[in-house]
């Protein structure tokens, strides 16, 4: 059943990009569809039957070299079923959503064939992305990992007549390509120190590493350490965290359903996905989890900061994606993994949700993307509306505090904000995802209230004949609002509520300790792992690890990694602290966009350095322009003219126009056609060669 769900997508794809002559436009967009839809069907009954216990099914013998050995294998444990899930059904949605959003699209000219090649990219992306979370070996994770980079920029770059589009394309390729090299290095370095690739080699290592020096670059360094950050950087590039983020705002140049499939729920939060694969590993890291705590706490607040200000509905949605990525991230490196998962699976609904109303929005205003030309859309839009404000509430984080009732994201960014708290008090982090959370309700209601509230603006004639989308895209819609509405509370138990109840959900075993310190006295002789939660169950599994074993379970948080305890003794004023935010977010948007709305104008013109640092994003692109584009075109320039030009064209050129016309006319002067002046030479030939041989004594 797992092989179907994973190799589907490749089927639609194959059928869909190399046969739609053959069987048709039509069928080719309805079997990759369909394929998609069976594996959604297959993941969502693997997902709800799965009892918890990891399997590894192997589909074929790939890499054997000396050593190194990597097999195509399926890894099918809880954080799998969980991926698949998200992967499957936003795709399959998305395939779905694009029958109408790709319809008539203007970027194309009339009769041109392109939408089999468009749900091919889909298919073909959706099956590099299941490679990557069903891997069993690096490897077979790193084919997945490129394969998705490769699917991006064909699907980034889709309207390839548009230069933007082609910038963004290469943008995002480049700047993935810097982070996957850092992943590349943490492969090397495990293969180096381990001699395997194998997931459950390197997870039995990890202790040992904790212990290894490993000499790189300038210095020696702590082996697990080292690793840990390596691959973090990797997940920094696909997860589009702060320093390797520029990418993912030009990725909407890409169309609509490209937006919601790449930064919904799957290849962004493929660097979750891989810092909660390897805890293992991280567990022993505690100074490359600090970064990584570090590093989601400070994108949480940056992209929130830029969204506040952006005007171009779809990059506010970017952004936001950006900051709960942060959030993500926040939640592995203080060591509440299963948190960080609850978040990537609520994220995938809401976030998915907005970025498909965002697009019906758009194909209904005739691909107008500017909310300063929107206001009064409710009305034309009212099952859009409906949607993105079931979204709106999904995100901000609505609900009732002190319960676990509420929407999607309620639940699950508070349980990584009590988490955050839970490893380090009211410190960084914290504080970073409380203001976060304010930013995020101000950009979201701000975005809602420009869009469906208020008068209209720009464009009279667009918006007389604005429209409601058809129902092939507003079917995506209902289904992911459910998923907004219902996950958080379905599923917050399973992710963050007790111990035993998470150990079973994960395939964590359970055994009875007397407590907490008896577990980190079994374990006293395993590295400190500097940050702290676990659950009962997790104890044997830190003990196994140390003992040079495989921890079992899909999830593992080392003995002395009591954060989730910590965080569900957080005080009252932690726990009410983001809905309060949220609430303040709210209320500024209310006044600004709706009370007032000439305010934000003069607010605007009043602190004008502020405004434009925010617009534009705090000049990261400028800087890394200056930094690095600029010296890398002079350079390219330089080697063109100078090396290219002057040395090597130089060189060629001066041989070609001089020593080979001389020795040319040289040897013509030889060539002179008559008889006697061949023999003079056959004897002026003769004469030498006896001479030589006469001189060296060849002759005897």
């Amino acid at each position: 059943m797992v092989s179907i769900i994973l190799f589907a997508p490749l089927l639609g794809a194959i059928l869909a990009g190399f046969t739609w002559k053959l069987i048709g436009e039509q069928a080719a967009q309805w079997i990759s569809t369909g394929l998609l839809f069976l594996a959604c069907l297959l993941s969502w009954i693997v997902f709800l039957g799965f009892d918890g216990e990891m399997q590894q099914i192997q589909v074929m013998r790939w890499i054997e070299s000396g050593t190194l050995v990597a097999d195509w294998s399926i890894r099918l444990d809880r954080l799998t079923a969980i991926m698949l899930i998200v992967v499957t059904t936003v795709s399959s949605l998305v395939h779905l959503y694009s029958f109408g959003y790709m319809a008539h699209d203007a970027n194309f000219k009339e009769g041109e064939v392109y939408r089999p090649r468009f749900f091919a990219y889909l298919s073909f992306f959706t099956f590099a992305m299941l490679a990557l979370v069903t891997a069993d070996n690096l490897v077979q994770m790193f084919f997945g990992w490129e394969g998705v980079g490769v699917a991006s920029y064909l699907l980034i770059g889709f309207y390839y007549r548009k230069p933007s589009a082609n910038a963004a394309a290469i943008k995002a390729f480049v700047v993935n390509r810097v982070g996957d090299f850092g992943f590349a290095l943490g492969i090397f370095g495990l293969f180096f120190l381990v001699d395997s690739v194998q997931m459950d080699d390197i997870f039995a290592a990890a202790p040992q590493l904790a212990e290894t020096q490993l000499g790189f670059l300038w210095r020696d360094w702590n082996a697990a350490n080292l690793l840990a950050f390596l691959l973090f950087v990797g997940a920094m590039g696909k997860s589009a965290q702060l320093f390797l983020h520029t990418w993912l705002p030009d990725a909407m140049e890409g169309p609509t359903p490209v937006s919601a499939l790449i930064h919904a729920a799957t290849m962004v939060t493929a660097g979750v996905f891989l810092v909660c694969r390897m805890s293992p590993l991280m567990e022993y890291a505690p100074q490359a989890m600090a970064f990584v705590t570090f590093i989601g706490a400070s994108t949480a607040f940056f992209a929130a900061t830029v969204g506040l200000v952006q005007n171009d509905i779809k990059r506010v949605i970017a952004y936001s994606t950006c900051s709960q990525l942060g959030y993500m991230f926040v939640a592995a490196g203080v060591g509440v993994y299963s948190a960080a998962m609850f978040h990537l699976l609520t994220h995938a609904f809401f976030k998915a949700m907005l970025f498909l109303g965002a697009g019906s929005v758009i194909h209904g205003m005739h691909h107008e993307q500017d909310m300063r030309n929107y206001g009064g859309l409710r009305h034309k839009f009212p099952y859009t509306y409906w949607a993105m404000l079931i979204g709106t509430l999904a995100i901000t984080g609505v609900g009732i505090p002190l319960t676990t009732i509420g929407f999607a994201g309620f639940l699950s960014k508070d349980a990584i904000i009590e988490s955050a708290w839970g490893a380090g008090g009211a410190g960084y982090a914290f504080w970073m995802l409380v203001i976060a959370a304010a930013f995020t309700a101000f950009y979201s209601w701000r975005l809602m209230f420009m869009t469906f509230f208020g008068t209209p603006r720009g464009d009279r004639h667009t918006h007389e004949n604005a429209h409601e989308s058809p129902r092939v895209m507003l079917v995506p819609l209902g289904v992911l609002a459910i998923g907004a509405v219902l996950s958080g509370m379905v599923w917050y138990g399973a992710f963050f509520g007790d111990h035993a109840q998470v150990n079973r959900f994960f395939g964590i075993p359970t055994h009875e300790v007397a407590a907490a310190g008896e577990g980190h006295d079994a374990a006293a002789d395993a590295p400190e792992a500097g940050h702290a939660a676990t659950a009962e169950g997790t104890v044997a599994s830190g003990t196994a690890a140390a003992a040079g074993t495989a921890p079992e379970g899909a999830i593992f948080m080392g003995p002395d990694n009591h954060v989730m305890e910590k965080a569900h003794e957080a005080p009252v004023w932690v726990r009410i602290a983001p809905f309060i935010a949220m609430l303040g977010g709210l209320a500024v948007a209310y006044l600004f966009y709706i009370v007032n709305p000439a305010l934000p104008g003069k607010l605007a013109e009043q602190q004008r350095p502020l405004y434009l640092f925010l617009l534009n994003k705090w000049y990261f692109d400028e800087i890394y322009g200056f930094v690095f584009v600029r010296p890398a075109r002079w350079l390219g320039r330089f080697l063109w003219r100078r090396g290219d030009g002057n040395v090597i064209d130089g060189t060629i050129n001066g041989v070609a126009m001089g020593v080979v016309p001389f020795f040319t006319r040289l040897a013509g002067r030889w060539q002179s056609g008559y008889l006697f002046h061949y023999a003079f030479a056959m004897v002026i030939g003769i004469a030498v060669l006896m001479t030589w041989m006469s001189i060296s004594g060849g002759a005897q």
